[in-house]
C-alpha cells in the first residue's frame, strides 16, 4: 500500500491496520538474532532447499509468490511523505494500556526508568531525557503522579513505564498514521480500545478477542455480548463497504463513527468505563469522542521520530 506504483493494480481496497500500523516503534534492530531464527523457521515451513546460496533465496521464493517482486525502498515515514500510497479506506488505533505485557512489571527503582530510556534511544540528549522524566512524573517523588502502582506484585515504577512505552511505541505511531493519511486525502476511522480485561488494564491487542463476535465473549455477560457485537458490526461493515456506518443490519442504533481529520481529531472510544469484568460496573458500548486521551505525551513522542529511525 505504501510507495504504490499507480501503474498496477492495487493489492488492497482497505486496511485494518493494528499493533501501531507501519510506523510503529515496537521494532528491533535489524541484525537482532531473533529475526534470522524466524526466517530461517520460515523458510523450513516452505521447503527451502538448506543448500541455497543465500543470494538463491529470494528468486526461489518469488518462484512461489511467497513474497512481492518489490523490496521496501525506504522508511515507513518517508513512504507515507511520499504521498505516492494509494489511497484507500483505512482503520487503525491503539489501546490504553499496549505496552502493560512488554515492560519490566518488577520495575521499581526511578534510575530504572531512565537507564530504559538511554539503552532504547540512545541519541537522546540529557535534556529530553529530563524532559521524559517530566512528562511521567516519578510517583516515587511525586504525590500527585497518576503512576501509582498500588498492586503488590509490581514494582513501583511500573505503571509509569508500560504507560511511556506504551505512548511511544503505539500510541503515538497510531495517531501519526492518523494524521498523514488523512491530511493527504485519506479516509481513515480511528478507535480507542479502552476495556480492561484484567487489573493490568486494556492491553494490546484485547480488542481481538471482541472482533469476531465470538462465543465465548457472548457469554459473559449482555454487556460484553453488546459491545462484542457493536465492534464486529463496524467491521464488518468497514471491510464490505470502506465505511463502518454503512452496514446496519445489526446493531443499526450504534454511534456514527466521523473519520478522523486533522482539524477535529475524532475517535470511536470503545469500552470506557465497562469495568464489569474486574468487578466494577458497566458502561455504554461505544462513543464518538475527541482523540484528546494523553495527547501532550504522545505529541512529544512524535517529534522524537527521528530518533526513533536513527535506532
Amino acid at each position: 500500500m505504501l510507495n504504490h506504483d499507480h501503474s498496477k493494480r492495487p493489492l488492497f481496497h482497505r486496511a485494518i491496520m493494528e499493533s501501531g500500523p507501519p510506523t510503529s516503534r515496537a521494532v528491533r534492530p535489524y541484525d537482532a538474532k531473533i529475526h534470522e531464527e524466524q526466517f530461517q523457521d520460515f523458510l523450513r515451513e516452505v521447503k527451502c532447499p538448506e543448500d541455497l546460496h543465500e543470494t538463491e533465496i529470494f528468486p526461489y521464493l518469488r518462484r512461489f509468490a511467497i513474497i512481492d517482486e518489490d523490496i521496501i525502498p525506504c522508511k515507513p515515514l518517508e513512504a507515507w511523505n511520499s504521498q505516492s500510497w494509494k489511497k484507500i479506506p483505512l482503520m487503525t488505533g491503539f489501546n490504553t494500556n499496549e505496552a502493560n505485557a512488554y515492560v519490566n512489571k518488577q520495575m521499581s527503582e526511578p534510575l530504572e526508568f531512565c537507564t530504559f530510556w538511554q539503552n532504547l534511544l540512545p541519541n537522546l540528549s540529557a535534556s529530553e531525557l529530563d524532559s521524559i522524566e517530566q512528562l511521567y512524573p516519578d510517583p516515587k517523588v511525586d504525590s500527585k503522579s497518576p503512576y501509582k502502582e498500588t498492586g503488590e506484585d509490581n514494582g513501583a515504577q511500573f505503571r509509569r513505564i508500560e504507560a511511556a512505552y506504551g505512548h511511544y511505541a503505539y500510541v503515538a505511531p497510531v495517531r501519526q498514521t492518523a494524521h498523514l493519511a488523512s491530511s493527504q486525502g485519506g479516509l481513515v476511522y480511528l478507535y480507542h480500545w479502552a476495556l480492561p480485561r484484567t487489573i493490568l488494564g486494556a492491553s494490546h491487542a484485547d480488542n481481538m478477542y471482541y472482533e469476531t463476535y465470538n462465543k465465548d465473549i457472548q457469554k459473559i455477560s449482555e454487556s460484553q455480548n453488546e459491545l462484542s457485537g457493536t465492534l464486529h458490526a463496524y467491521l464488518t461493515s468497514f471491510i464490505t463497504t470502506g465505511d463502518p456506518n454503512t452496514v446496519r443490519e445489526r446493531y443499526p442504533n450504534r454511534p456514527m463513527w466521523s473519520p478522523f481529520e486533522p482539524r477535529d481529531q475524532k475517535a470511536m472510544l470503545f469500552g470506557k468505563d465497562n469495568e464489569e469484568i474486574i468487578g466494577g460496573e458497566v458502561a455504554s458500548p461505544a462513543k464518538i469522542v475527541v482523540d484528546d486521551w494523553a495527547r501532550k505525551e504522545t505529541e512529544i513522542w512524535w517529534s522524537k521520530t527521528d530518533l526513533s529511525e536513527q535506532a
